[in-house]
């Protein structure tokens, strides 16, 4: 097995938002979330809503599912 769930999500996230060049507080500004929130789902301490995955894509310019499929090949 690979890595856990939220450490997974976090590698998938910081990836994303890297590629949108948004600083975790831009993210957290536009997803309407706060910015150690962001912090902590991207150091796997935290494990995000359904309505948060939605929110974090919109803003990141990708879907939801690629979001998850990229997680789950991650973790294997």
């Amino acid at each position: 097995m690979g890595a856990s769930i939220p450490d997974a999500f976090g590698r998938v996230l910081r990836e994303y938002r890297g590629k949108a060049e948004l600083s975790q507080e831009e993210l957290a500004l536009e997803a309407d979330v706060d910015r150690t929130y962001i912090s902590l789902l991207e150091r796997g301490r935290r494990q995000p809503t359904l309505e948060t995955i939605f929110r974090l894509a919109k803003v990141l310019g990708v879907t939801p599912a690629a979001i998850v499929a990229k997680t789950s090949a991650i973790v294997g």
